[in-house]
């Protein structure tokens, strides 16, 4: 039979195997596989990760030593009250500056600024605000309600966020919305709806608390439980993402059908007492010790599936006032990572765990190239030294209000920050510029072909398959319960779950 000519729509030539130099190498040591192990980066110059080996050639070479490799942070629930209402002491300026410095590399902020993110003209006045003035990458949510464009804002929003209780802003849908209707609206738009879940028919009217214990009693757990259970079963195919979550049962509720769920340093570390004033004072509120410690032990055992700080700053002459007048929130987006890392100091809390909910999870429930070290990822991650601890000090933090609830805890804060394979932070100091990007969910493949794989060589132990960042899984972003799922008896101590 003779052979066809070239042209013959049979012949397909194999791709061609072109292993790109790298621009930079980093030499140190990182998480692989649960093991912190030696390993170098080879970075492209638009600051992808091109190769992860034991041995990468090319390019210049920066040594970190002994230090640990760790993907930057994303934290999903940011206040930056961008633009701001009257009295605000927050922006986007300051706001990133604080990111990056407490080694978070992209933020999403949350739509109840002034006036409130609830329409295409809004949104991309926002937008028109990120780029120029951030120095962390910046994704924008919108307000879900009743009247919202939900095709039109879907298209340029990361998502939504849903607020089913009175809080900052004036946004919380009405009692009677039809919340099925609007999940679904999302869900064919493809996007991803985050929930502040408290049902307001549950508040004790009749309380007027002075301190946060009376504001957990006014607020109860019981009223984010049934705020879960009333968005269940969620339409198919949707994201839906528990924001802020403050019960082991809210936990096991959303875990079992399928949401992703995310806590914050101050309902994992802080507790509701008499003692404290309302810089304390938060939505949802502190709760008792017991159901902290629950939610702690749920976190550390891989049940919380994300981190988020709720970074929600007040000036101190506004929580002076009435505690019941007062504004919920306080500062965190520096400190979450610090103080968790601090946790994985002292054999609290397992580095991968904290990985996963910090980083790998977010970026895929936004569909980021980042968050794991891997051929065609962005190279955003930090350098931590575990020997460097410091006790946070609201006078050495950037936060422009001047205080935060974590007064006096112990904090491992990142010794170097790297965007796109660029230093931001030096030794603890900022030394970037304004370079944060606008991002949009889903923005996960980089221009132009995506780098051949594997670019590591054949049988190194670090080889990893290249290719397009993959559309995010619901079982990747909220692995599904197994049988040993958290239930509200958990107590710490108990070794129960993943």
């Amino acid at each position: 039979m003779p052979a066809r000519p070239r042209g013959s729509k049979l012949h397909v030539p194999g791709p061609a195997h072109v292993e790109v130099p790298p621009d930079r190498v980093f030499s140190g040591r990182i998480l692989h596989r649960g093991r912190i192990i030696p390993a170098e980066l080879g970075v492209s110059e638009e600051g992808r990760i091109l190769k992860v080996a034991p041995d990468v050639r090319g390019g210049r070479r920066i040594d970190l030593g002994e230090a640990i490799l760790v993907p930057s942070a994303i934290d999903l629930h940011v206040h930056f009250r961008d633009p701001s209402p009257p009295g605000a002491v927050e922006n986007l300026e300051t706001g990133t500056l604080q990111a990056a410095l407490g080694g978070v590399g992209a933020v999403v902020d949350m739509p109840n600024t002034e006036p409130p993110t609830t329409t295409l003209e809004r949104l991309e006045a926002k937008e028109s605000r990120v780029v120029g003035r951030s120095h962390v990458d910046v994704l924008l949510l919108a307000a879900l309600q009743e009247r919202t464009r939900v095709e039109e804002l879907a298209a340029r929003a990361a998502g939504f966020k849903l607020y089913m209780a009175p809080t900052t802003g004036d946004l919380a849908v009405p009692p009677g919305a039809d919340l099925r209707s609007l999940l679904e609206r999302v869900a064919r738009a493809g996007s991803a709806v985050h929930v502040h879940a408290e049902d307001p028919r549950l508040f004790q009217g009749d309380l007027h608390p002075s301190d946060p214990e009376g504001w957990n009693a006014k607020r109860p757990v019981r009223s984010e439980i049934s705020a879960v259970r009333s968005l269940l079963p969620p339409p198919p195919g949707l994201l839906l993402h528990l924001a802020h979550a403050t019960s082991v049962e809210s936990v096991r509720v959303a875990r079992e059908a399928g949401l992703s769920v995310e806590a914050t340093p101050h309902h994992l570390l802080l507790h509701a007492t008499a003692h404290q004033d309302a810089r304390w004072k938060v939505n949802p509120p502190l709760r008792s010790r017991a159901d902290r410690d629950a939610l702690y032990e749920s976190f550390r055992e891989g049940w919380v599936t994300m981190l988020a700080s709720d970074h929600a700053p007040h000036p101190l002459g506004q929580k002076e006032g009435k505690f019941e007048e007062t504004p919920s929130g306080a500062p965190g987006v520096e400190t979450m990572l610090p103080l968790l890392l601090s946790r994985v100091r002292e054999g609290q809390l397992s580095l991968p765990t904290l990985v996963r909910a910090a980083a790998r999870r977010p970026a895929l429930f936004l569909g980021l190239p980042r968050g794991h070290f891997a051929p065609g990822m962005e190279a955003n991650f930090l350098v931590i030294d575990f020997r460097e601890r410091r006790t946070i000090r609201a006078r050495d933090l950037h936060a422009p209000c001047g205080w935060t609830p974590f007064e006096g805890k112990e904090g491992i804060f990142p010794r170097e920050h790297y965007h796109l394979g660029a230093r931001i932070v030096e030794d603890g100091e900022f030394v970037g510029g304004r370079s944060g990007r606008l991002l949009h969910r889903g923005a996960g493949r980089a221009p132009g072909p995506a780098p051949p794989a594997p670019l590591a060589r054949p049988g190194d132990p670090l080889a990893v398959p290249a290719g397009p960042f993959p559309a995010p899984s619901l079982r990747d972003i909220s692995p599904p319960p197994g049988p040993n799922a958290p239930s509200a008896s958990l107590k710490v101590g108990d070794r129960r779950g993943a």
